[in-house]
């Protein structure tokens, strides 16, 4: 299955839903992480916030492929975006392994396959690198085979056909 995470607004929500079925508007509408690691130890994979992202974990755990459409905010995930990838903590156990020749925490879901990140707006050449540099680690920490990062000026230039 693939996952769709995105910060634009309502229509586009409405018109990339009736095409995909897994999509997470992130529409600000849901509480931050409050840091209380339940969703770890507690209660495995699911969120004790009983809100729209209460099982964002198991979501995005079991996503093949992921797809984050944000916003940039000063080299990193508009806010409404980090909040759900924040949330989506409980996708790993607290144990540790070696992937890669580096220490990560054991994958509760199993490897995926590709981490897109769709990056919009006013971007600079050091914000690029931030953006490279992060979703290469974002990749290794979930999972996922390969990364892949889209900068676009104009966001209207995205095809949905094409996510």
């Amino acid at each position: 299955m693939r996952m769709i995470i995105h910060d634009l607004d309502e229509s586009f929500h409405k018109q990339v839903s009736t095409k995909l079925s897994d999509v997470i508007w992130a529409d600000g509408k849901y509480a931050p992480c409050q840091g209380c690691f339940d969703c770890w130890t507690r209660h495995p994979a699911t969120c004790g916030m009983m809100d729209s992202l209460h099982q964002m974990c198991r979501v995005i755990g079991q996503a093949d492929d992921l797809v984050i459409i944000t916003e940039n905010c000063y080299g990193g995930y508009s806010p409404e975006v980090k909040n759900i990838l924040d949330r989506s903590i409980g996708a790993s156990t607290p144990m540790s392994t070696y992937r890669g020749g580096e220490m990560h925490h054991t994958l509760r879901y199993g490897r995926k396959g590709t981490w897109k990140v769709i990056v919009y707006g006013d971007i600079s050449d050091n914000e690029k690198s931030t953006w490279e540099l992060m979703v290469e680690r974002n990749r290794i920490n979930h999972g996922y085979q390969s990364a892949e990062i889209i900068f676009m000026d104009d966001i209207t230039d995205l095809e949905v056909s094409k996510i």
